[in-house]
């Protein structure tokens, strides 16, 4: 399963209108290779169509072809425009950061428990009438997630899935970076 995330971080309300227009340039990039796109989350900003952060899951026959447009939006980005929003600003280049996650499904598939539960909030006759939320559990490290945005708990269960792996595959990466920041802390010290 290939994951990207496009993040404007604390930029100012300018990244977020970038992880817009490239949401709708990777939409185009994907469908020209005929890659599977799937919004897993997006998370708005205070203005419209801003976004502060979008997760997408790329699909395709060939693995490799949705791996490699994933791999072509990882790390800094930067975005070259006038600002919509403040007029007459000078500055025209905006940053955000792509962040790719490959992760290896049967490799967690063991650890996860499931459980359902009524969802909550408005929602009309219909939410309080089935246990259509999902609650993922890693066993092993005892990180959770619950979705109850869809109605179905079968949809809701496939995205708990997605964004747990997500959450799980960050903890390694942050670790990683944990590990060899000390590492390299430590290397410094001795030079000095």
């Amino acid at each position: 399963m290939i994951l990207l995330q496009l993040s404007a971080g604390q930029g100012p309300i300018e990244c977020c209108k970038a992880i817009s227009l490239a949401l709708k340039m990777i939409k185009k990039q994907c469908l020209e290779q005929s890659i599977k796109l799937e919004v897993v989350e997006a998370i708005s900003a205070t203005e419209r169509d801003c976004l502060k952060s979008v997760l997408l899951q790329l699909d395709s026959t060939a693995n490799s072809a949705a791996k490699q447009l994933a791999q072509s939006w990882q790390g800094a980005m930067l975005w070259v425009c006038q600002s919509q929003y403040r007029p007459k600003h000078k500055r025209k280049n905006w940053f955000f950061s792509g962040q790719l996650y490959d992760i290896d499904e049967s490799k967690f598939e063991q650890g996860v428990t499931f459980q359902t539960c009524r969802a909550s909030g408005a929602g009309g006759q219909h939410v309080n009438t089935t246990d259509s939320a999902v609650r993922a559990t890693h066993t092993a490290t005892g990180i959770s997630v619950r979705v109850e945005s869809e109605r179905s708990q079968h949809a809701n269960k496939r995205l708990a899935r997605v964004l747990l792996f997500q959450k799980l595959e960050q903890l390694a990466l942050d670790k990683m970076n944990q590990h060899v920041g000390n590492s390299t802390g430590k290397l410094s010290a001795v030079i000095l």
